[in-house]
């Protein structure tokens, strides 16, 4: 309890004069406290408000939200601007708090024997328009015992939009020719887009070369052993497992993992913001650029 707060509760039993004597506070700074009492109570009844919603949206996003999101999510939907330190306090307060492990560095073996594409990005992971440049991963989903699903990924460079992906419990050429097919039905045509990968042999297999050559697509490979190559990728895999797994061995089953995939996906398109991206989702950021055009040929 605050000395004000205590000199407030007894006034009727005891003189303001003498109780602020006792315990050595200026009459005046009281007489202050006690008459922003009512804009306190607002304060604090806006505060209480405020930690519902962000409880809500923390439950939302699977407990995953940390500050910086939650600022921009709360800011979307309140009429008065909220100070990002106000909701990091709130946050510690109430023990809101984000899921941030650690992930585990994977280093991908290459087929030494495989085709080698040129580098045509050169870590430069930018893009000026949508369906221009994409890049493209595998990841290991454990589930079973001992079992694992595999994730083929094909990320829009300019909007981090998932546009294309596969999930099956193998990792044959197949495997990342459907999530390539899968990105090209997405985006209608990919006639000249960059495909970046790293040199994993089903990429450089002739089977998938072929399926770029039929989609238009060029494809472009990174340095050998770089993860930093594929950097956006990686974080993608990383995000996927600590915000779905968050911290566990692995899925039951194939179809819990199939289930929980797909809607971690849903909401990562639809719902949850990139911080390079204006802290939007990939489609609010693709809804409020220009409409996607097909990639002009080189």
């Amino acid at each position: 309890m605050s000395r004000f707060q205590f000199v407030d509760d007894y006034a009727t039993t005891y003189s303001v004069k003498r109780l602020c004597h006792v315990l050595n506070l200026n009459r005046s700074s009281f007489y202050k406290w006690r008459d922003g009492k009512s804009a306190r109570r607002q304060r604090q009844h806006a505060d209480e408000v405020l930690v519902v919603q962000m409880r809500d949206y923390h439950d939302e996003f699977d407990a995953t939200i940390g500050v910086r999101r939650m600022h921009a999510e709360i800011n979307e939907h309140v009429p008065t601007p909220v100070n990002h330190k106000r909701i990091e306090r709130l946050m510690r307060q109430h023990q809101i708090v984000g899921v941030n492990l650690r992930k585990r560095k994977r280093t991908t073996i290459p087929d030494q024997d495989a085709k080698v594409f040129d580098d045509l990005v050169g870590r430069d992971l930018t893009a000026e328009d949508c369906n221009q440049l994409y890049i493209g991963d595998i990841t290991y989903l454990p589930c079973g015992k001992g079992d694992f699903m595999y994730l083929a990924t094909v990320i829009d460079v300019h909007s981090r939009r998932l546009v294309g992906y596969s999930l099956a419990d193998h990792m044959r050429t197949s495997l990342v020719q459907d999530a390539i097919k899968d990105a090209a039905r997405t985006r209608g045509a990919m006639d000249g887009a960059i495909f970046h990968s790293d040199h994993s042999s089903v990429y450089a297999s002739s089977a998938f070369q072929d399926t770029c050559i039929q989609l238009g697509i060029r494809q472009s490979m990174g340095r050998i052993g770089s993860s930093a190559d594929n950097a956006m990728a990686e974080s993608f895999n990383a995000s996927l497992k600590r915000e779905t797994l968050q911290g566990s061995g692995g899925w039951v089953s194939s179809v819990q993992c199939r289930r929980e995939v797909f809607r971690w996906i849903t909401r990562y398109n639809t719902r949850r913001r990139r911080s390079g991206i204006s802290y939007l989702s990939p489609r609010a950021f693709e809804d409020t650029a220009a409409v996607v055009t097909v990639a002009p040929a080189a």
